[in-house]
Parts: C-alpha cells; structure tokens; sequence
C-alpha cells in the first residue's frame, strides 16, 4: 500500500490547494450532483467492482504496483484520497495529451488555480478573477475567486483532452487490450464530449445562470445508458423468406469498447396471441491467449471478435415468416460482464452484474 501511495502522490503535489468537490459545489451544485452518480467519481478499487476484481487478480497486486492511478485515481495522495476517484480537477487540468505505444499519459496544468473549459463564442479569452470598480462607485467581480479560466485550449472543444485515459491500453505483451477508434477526436460537432456529455437543461453554475450545461454524469454503459441509445437505430425488413433487422451503430467505436462487455439482441414474435421467443444472437470481443479467453496481462490475440463496429449496420436474419397483423419486439442490451468471465474475476455473487441491461428496444406491427 506505500508503493500505492507513492505513486499516486507524484501526480498530485500540484493539486494541493484543491482536492475534492467540496469547493466545487458553491457554485457548480447541479453539475457536482451529477458528478457524484459518474465512473469518474467511482473510478478507484474502493468503489468499482469489477476494476477491483480486476486488479484482485493481476499479478502486480503482489508487487504492489498500482499502476492504473494515473487514470483511476489520477489526483490522489493519500489513501483517503484515492476513494475519490477521478475529480473535477483532473480533468479541467489537462493541459495536453501525450501519445505513447502502451497508452497515453496526460499532462496537467502546474500553474495554481488555473482550469481550462470550453465555451463556444469564447475560444480566445483567459478569464481572471477581479474586482471593477465604476465611476459612481459601484463594484462587479468578473470570474472565479476559486480559479482563473482558460477557454483557449482547442482540445477542449473536441475529443482529444479524453485520450490521456480513453484512447488505448496495450499490455506488456505489445497486444491492444482495448482502443477506442479516433477518426473523429478532433471533430467539433461530433466526438466524446457531445456524445457523453450531451447538453441538458439547467445551469452550469449560480453564479452566471444558463440554460443548458454539459451532462457531467458522463453517460456510459453503467451510467445513463439511455442517453446513447439515440447512437443505435434499430430498424426491419420484411423478405419473402423470413425477415431481418438491422442494428446501426453510428458512433465513431465500435458499440462498446470495454473486452468484458456483451451485447445481445432479443427477438420476440407474436402471431396469433402466441409469443415466441427467437434466437438470440450475441456481438462481442473476446480477447486471449492460444485460442482461449483470458486476464487482459495475459492475451495476445483476438480469439472472437463479433462487436457491432463503428458506422456499421450489422443485418441479423429469422427464417419466420411473417403475418399481417404480427408484433416483434426487438431489444438490443448487454451485460457489463460476460457471463462466462463472471465467476473467473470471483463476482458471480454480485446480482446487479448479472442483469441485462436494455440499451434499445423497437416494437414493430407488420401490415
């Protein structure tokens, strides 16, 4: 637990005017209380299941050697601290994104109170806390008493300033665990940021009222999944034999990025007051060792890859014959964990990572 410590302190001596959200909430209540639900905030081993059972299994634990502070718990300098998961300030403090082989590595911001945001119509402004006085004698402050803004870094306005933790994580093997695709990062209508944090109703602060702010529970798999759900379309296709639905992905990775996901897509028939459930069909990314699945320190290949990709339409055929009058219901969900991985990371006891968690349902009646 030293070495745990040690090496999470080396990245946040700069951070200690600051350490929490306790400040935060004076004036950022709406997006501090959304915060609070998000994987960053619940990113550490104390609050994250399944990186725990993760880590319980990796063969650095022995060692010691956290390694995965610099994204999980990137702020942290005491143990206490690390509960804290990832805070407002890790991310408003990444001042650019170094690429590397095995993963990237962010670079923060050094200069005290100093935060980078992004506003559109401000790109060019640097906004210091201070007093104006008028003739009449009147005073206004303008800015944060708590940091200064920075609105000129261009990474914030597109997907780049997330790649320091979400671009990809290669093992000591040279084998890509996991990658998100970045074809669009340095798109400005469309990327990480207007996916994940999509704008919503309700002020970013008290202290200059607006009537959006960015979602900053950050929408995932395990948080506000149906916040996404308008990124897959679901459609059907009546044929002479059978029928198919296609599921469009159109986002710019594949469905979901994470090795121990599991999509599948549930069809239910009704024909004639008779419900019938159809094959299910199964879309996922199995990555491991000598053709078998295994701990992502360990693989060294793709031994399954049927994810649904980026900007793909994948098109799933029934042989059932369809009727006027016929219902099928289409759910497109999937399992934080595969099932099978369930009981080798010692979480088969966990109920909430048992269930299917729908991220897309269509109904359909055919004429």
């Amino acid at each position: 637990m030293k070495t745990l410590l040690y090496i999470l302190s080396l990245s946040t001596l700069l951070f200690a005017n600051v350490t929490d959200t306790s400040s935060c909430v004076k004036c950022h209540p709406t997006i501090v209380s959304e915060f609070e639900t998000s994987m960053h905030k619940h990113s550490s081993i104390y609050d994250d299941k399944i990186h725990k059972a993760v880590w319980d299994k990796h063969p650095a634990k022995k060692k010691d050697n956290y390694k995965c502070a610099k994204c999980h718990t990137p702020n942290a300098k005491t143990q206490e601290d690390a509960h804290k998961g990832v805070s407002c300030i890790t991310c408003h403090t990444i001042k650019n994104v170094e690429t590397h082989a095995k993963s990237n590595k962010n670079i923060y911001e050094t200069k005290a109170k100093t935060f980078y945001s992004a506003e559109i119509g401000r790109e060019n402004e640097k906004v210091k806390y201070k007093t104006i006085s008028t003739w009449w004698g009147d005073t206004t402050t303008v800015g944060s008493a708590y940091h200064d803004i920075d609105y000129t870094n261009k990474q914030f306005y597109n997907g780049e300033m997330c790649m320091g933790c979400h671009s990809h994580k290669q093992n000591s093997k040279k084998f890509m665990v996991c990658s998100t695709e970045k074809p669009d990062v340095k798109n400005t209508k469309e990327n990480c940021i207007t996916c994940h944090m999509p704008k919503i109703l309700g002020s970013a602060t008290t202290v200059r009222i607006s009537k959006t702010h960015r979602f900053h529970g950050f929408a995932g798999s395990r948080v506000k999944p149906k916040m996404l759900s308008k990124y897959v379309k679901i459609t059907l296709k009546r044929e002479e034999s059978g029928f198919s639905i296609d599921i469009k992905n159109d986002a710019p990775h594949n469905l979901l990025t994470h090795p121990l996901r599991k999509i599948q897509l549930r069809v239910t028939l009704i024909s004639d007051s008779k419900k019938s459930q159809l094959q299910t069909h199964t879309f996922e990314k199995v990555i491991g060792h000598q053709g078998k699945p295994s701990m992502p320190w360990l693989a060294t290949e793709v031994v399954k890859d049927t994810m649904i990709t980026a900007k793909e339409t994948r098109n799933v055929k029934f042989d059932n014959t369809l009727q006027v009058g016929d219902k099928v219901e289409a759910i497109l969900g999937y399992y934080l964990v595969n099932p099978k991985a369930l009981k080798k990371l010692d979480l088969d006891s966990q109920e909430e990572l048992k269930k299917f968690i729908i991220l897309k349902s269509e109904n359909f009646t055919i004429n």
